[in-house]
């Protein structure tokens, strides 16, 4: 529906009725069970030392996407912490998890802030297609099982919830454009840090004295969780040894979107 966008407006949340239908829209997208739900409470104080809680609404003031975070201080600075963005399937498409992310950059920045802050699943190519070539943040750490392997999401699943921490410098003149998130001449030449065998199952690959390394990810993560979980789990200890590269002076400089029925990868260049 990506006429749909055109008829939102963004806004900061600004009743109880914003606030209870962002949890509602949370419920939705991850499953009423999902422990990290933030409650409305917490929404509204965020927003009165520094934080978002704002949303697209169309005419009828449906909520059809929100983006929450925290402000706070982290090494010295001011630093958002972006927690939430989720969009209704009804308007996914439209752009309106950029204009909600440019929303939050606009705000945060005039309260002098210059770095957001937030993490990402780092085998979900869609999530990494958006925050790397359309916002231009960057991953910077790897944590394992940051959130738990029980947040009683469905999308996550009994999967540990592994996340890449990403960067996003809100001053910084690469950060304001789009790339096409094509390959590059010499990526075959870059060895594949992530190999998949004979079965198409992904195996970790050692590449001693490399400067440079692909590291593959599924099409659809959420289709592989649904038709083999062994293989989810499988993709997420590979590519979490792939990316160990990061503490060791390695950089992910590009993610590349699947092409000529190759997987999606990224790659990691030494620093």
């Amino acid at each position: 529906m990506p006429s749909l966008d055109r008829h939102i407006t963004l806004r900061d949340f600004s009743s109880q009725a914003d606030y209870d239908a962002c949890v509602a829209l949370q419920d939705e997208t991850w499953g009423r069970d999902f422990a990290e739900r933030v409650p409305a409470a917490i929404l509204r104080v965020a927003q009165k030392i520094g934080g978002v809680a704002a949303g697209g609404f169309d005419a009828d003031g449906r909520l059809f996407g929100f983006v929450f975070g925290m402000t706070g201080v982290r090494d010295g600075r001011l630093v958002h912490w972006s927690d939430m963005l989720a969009v209704h399937p009804d308007a996914r498409g439209t752009g309106l998890a950029a204009r909600l992310k440019q929303h939050q950059r606009d705000v945060v920045q005039a309260h002098g802030v210059a770095l957001m802050v937030w993490t990402a699943d780092p085998l979900v190519a869609g999530n990494a297609h958006f925050n790397i070539n359309r916002l231009g943040a960057r991953p910077v750490e790897y944590v394992v099982n940051m959130y738990g392997a029980k947040t009683g999401s469905v999308l996550h699943g009994s999967m540990p919830t592994d996340r890449a921490v990403y960067h996003w410098a809100l001053d910084d003149p690469a950060s304001h454009g789009a790339v096409a998130g094509a390959p590059s001449d010499g990526d075959a030449a870059l060895p594949a840090a992530v190999a998949v065998d004979a079965r198409g199952w992904p195996v970790a690959i050692n590449t001693p004295g490399a400067t440079g390394v692909r590291v593959s990810v599924p099409h659809d993560l959420e289709a592989v969780q649904q038709a083999e979980v062994d293989l989810a789990l499988a993709w997420r200890l590979a590519v979490r040894e792939a990316f160990g590269r990061l503490h060791a002076g390695f950089t992910v400089a590009r993610f590349v979107r699947a092409a000529g029925g190759q997987r999606p990868y990224y790659v990691l260049t030494r620093d």
